[in-house]
């Protein structure tokens, strides 16, 4: 028998040609040869030792992202595999020897740390005397869940499904209320190509790198309903419905549920619908968009979970509000402003930036193909629906960041500044009422800590700081500690971190060089790029014009003085 594959719209179908051979496949080697033409590969996972069991419950919780001790525990079992498999836990499990497993269950300084990272785990899991329990101590925590939606989320770059700040921040958002016991679930897309790689090509020019992610290879599994099944839903557009199966992914003690739309449900162009992220045209990205809102409300009840807060992290899901209003209307028998104020009191809407880029908006027409069948489904006319999204001044554009706005009992900016910026952006919603009574506050924006801490500071920190700092980092008390350490000490540490970030690029920016085909003499000159003794800024991804870098010849006398001062050099990238 002669196997082979031929494609056919991502299907792939064998034909089976009888020959006369000689040796005859055994039945069993045939069917396993089938399986794997069918399947084009198979991820085998090793079988791990009793010892080692709960290795795989680490892999598979993005708490080990901010807890990098755990990350020892994969390290060192192989270090030169998990420095190949670019530090990924499930990836690690996937591909260590059997020989590496069975020697690091017969270590017993090995097992010792073990035991304690475990017990460290399961402490933090099923601790129950957290902030929020002590803060709010007669909420019951499974019938009050705040739904937090985002169209991109930071969480480790095993995970490229963000772009910027908006999904570092989501990210943040997800580990500060694990550790705070917060009781959020978090909702957004599964892009299969996440958001692009850079490369810089040897004309100097940026080019962008899409590639597929190895599921299997990522921590995170299927999401199931009460059945245990996988939950899939469907969500409704012009002529058809479009369906999504739904990932989970753990990050500590929150879930975070992503839907997919590509499954065998959906025809080609749907399948590729939340393939990238910020990917295609308008078309693509209110379509996104209607899944992420729409879509994430359905996901939401096919899990048996009933948000009594739903978070909107910027307008990208600003669609849920009106599926909210819907809902409340066909299960309450409310008329339209009766849901629209009910649904008001359980949504909160934080918006990020005032420049335009930041602010999706779509043509009427657009509205009307994907909206026609909608708005007599809230028993409004098309006007009544569209005044939602328009912005005094522009009837051309549906604006998401409107629509939050009408939706959302609650709205804040991400700094006092930018409150202020966004009531006098947004005052001609409000006629008559003064600027400074208008109804969006502010939340400064923060980190998740210990994320961002590096670890020569974390060590510092559990030297000089109260013991178990980690977990009152709310307290401002914690930090007075700070004082303790010599200046010596951690100005070492911050330029020991500096050094490895120096070498990191040099050898990065070799790499590129030597792929590019640049001659030897550019290649060394990578190896004396940068120095630490310099100050050096720059832009992190993107030169954007909004980021406003021409702020830095405001002042050119200033700016002068800064980088021509011969003692203390300056470089700007």
């Amino acid at each position: 028998m002669l196997l082979y594959k031929q494609p056919c719209k991502r299907l792939y179908f064998v034909k089976l040609q009888v020959v006369v051979l000689q040796d005859l496949l055994t039945a069993k080697k045939l069917a396993w040869r089938l399986f794997m033409y069918l399947t084009g590969r198979i991820v085998v996972t090793p079988v791990l030792p009793r010892k080692l069991k709960r290795l795989e419950d680490i892999a598979y919780n993005l708490w080990w992202s901010w807890n990098h001790d755990a990350l020892d525990l994969f390290k060192n079992i192989d270090p030169e595999l998990w420095q190949k498999i670019n530090k990924n836990p499930v990836r690690f499990l996937q591909q260590v020897s059997l020989d590496k497993l069975k020697k690091a269950e017969n270590d017993k300084v090995y097992l010792e740390r073990y035991n304690e990272i475990i017990n460290l785990f399961d402490s933090y899991m099923s601790n129950t005397d957290t902030w929020f329990s002590k803060n709010f101590p007669g909420i019951d925590r499974d019938k009050h869940v705040i739904a937090y939606f985002s169209a991109e989320y930071g969480l480790n770059e095993i995970l490229p499904m963000y772009s910027g700040g908006l999904g570092v921040l989501s990210g943040d958002h997800c580990k500060s209320a694990s550790d705070l016991g917060i009781p959020l679930v978090a909702v957004g897309l599964f892009y299969k190509q996440g958001y692009f790689s850079q490369r810089i090509n040897r004309d100097g020019w940026q080019e962008t790198v899409f590639t597929d992610l190895n599921i299997p290879a990522l921590p995170m599994k299927p999401a199931v309903n009460a059945e245990g099944q996988q939950v899939v839903i469907g969500v409704e557009y012009p002529g058809r419905i479009v369906y999504a199966k739904v990932w989970e992914i753990k990050v500590g003690r929150v879930p975070l549920y992503l839907m997919d739309t590509d499954i065998e449900k959906n025809n080609e162009a749907d399948r590729w619908l939340t393939s990238r992220l910020y990917g295609g045209d308008q078309e693509t990205r209110i379509q996104q968009e209607i899944m992420l809102g729409i879509g994430g409300i359905k996901a939401l009840e096919a899990l048996g979970i009933n948000p009594t807060v739903y978070h909107l992290n910027e307008g990208h899901s600003a669609f849920l509000g009106l599926e909210v209003i819907r809902k409340l209307m066909e299960e309450k028998k409310l008329s339209f402003r009766a849901a629209k104020e009910t649904a008001a009191a359980h949504i909160v809407f934080t918006t990020h930036t005032p420049v335009p880029a930041g602010n999706d908006t779509f043509p009427l027409h657009m509205i009307d193909k994907y909206f026609s069948n909608y708005w007599s489904r809230l028993g409004i006319s098309r006007h009544q629906f569209l005044d939602l999204g328009l912005k005094v001044n522009d009837s051309q554009n549906f604006n998401m960041t409107v629509l939050a706005l009408a939706i959302a009992g609650l709205k804040n900016g991400v700094s006092e500044l930018h409150g202020a910026v966004t009531r006098n952006i947004y005052a001609n919603l409000w006629p008559g009422i003064p600027e400074d009574e208008i109804p969006i506050t502010h939340i400064t924006n923060g980190i998740h800590t210990i994320s961002w801490l590096a670890t020569p500071l974390k060590k510092l920190y559990d030297k000089y700081l109260e013991k178990g700092w980690q977990e009152k980092i709310i307290e401002k008390s914690i930090w007075s500690g700070i004082d303790n350490i010599e200046d010596n000490l951690l100005w070492a540490a911050h330029m020991k971190l500096k050094k490895e970030l120096i070498e990191f690029l040099r050898e990065k920016i070799k790499e590129q060089r030597i792929a590019n085909g640049l001659s030897p003499g550019s290649t060394r000159e990578a190896e004396h790029l940068l120095e630490p003794d310099v100050l050096t800024i720059g832009f992190a991804r993107r030169f954007a014009t909004y980021k406003r870098a021409n702020l830095i010849f405001r002042n050119v006398e200033k700016i002068r003085s800064i980088l021509n001062y011969p003692w203390m050099p300056v470089l700007v990238i």
